[in-house]
């Protein structure tokens, strides 16, 4: 994967989690995100990479 499809997929990601926990996540400067949002937004990122990693490697 070419690191530009990797930063692509990642934002994707990132926006996706926002959705899901309800956190408005505006392109470009969000500076009125609390640090207590991009954590959550954070940590979920990386839980999803561990779990798309190991069910790809498990097999």
């Amino acid at each position: 994967m070419q690191w530009n499809e990797s930063k692509s997929a990642t934002e994707n990601l990132k926006y996706e989690v926002a959705r899901e926990l309800g956190v408005n996540l505006a392109q470009g400067y969000n500076g009125n995100l609390s640090s207590k949002d991009a954590g959550h937004i954070g940590g979920n990122m990386v839980r999803r990479m561990i779990e798309d990693y190991q069910r790809q490697h498990s097999n």
